[in-house]
């Protein structure tokens, strides 16, 4: 006699309960790597932000002699086509301006995050 043997297709429960156990354990072990790109990234775009507006702020002494009252007037003399954002409170409103004690004006700006960056220091006192 003989005898058929079927051959089944498809995949077992035990299969599939494997292949998501194994692209969970993947997720979890790439999570945290992706967060901590993105804050660098932001860490990047806030020094590069800082870096331009405390460039901006020594043109406009250079050219005027005196600093700007505020960072809007940065804006709107030409110096700068908007205030930049600050990528940790996403608004360009909440930047910390520096007075200058004996001039008057802004002098220098800090991030107007609570937050602390990689380094250990705080981004308002970048």
């Amino acid at each position: 006699m003989r005898h058929t043997l079927r051959h089944q297709h498809g995949t077992t429960i035990i299969e599939l309960m494997m292949v998501v156990t194994i692209v969970g354990i993947l997720a979890t072990l790439a999570t945290p790597s992706y967060y901590q790109s993105a804050i660098k990234a932001k860490e990047t775009a806030l020094k590069h932000n800082l870096f331009t507006i405390r460039d901006v702020l020594d043109q406009y002494r250079a050219d005027r002699g005196t600093y700007p009252a505020t960072l809007a007037e940065l804006a709107s003399a030409g110096y700068l086509k908007g205030i930049p954002v600050d990528p940790f409170t996403k608004s360009d409103s909440t930047w910390q301006e520096i007075l200058d004690q004996a001039e008057g004006g802004v002098f220098d700006v800090h991030s107007g995050s609570d937050l602390v960056g990689f380094n250990g220091t705080p981004y308002n006192q970048w």
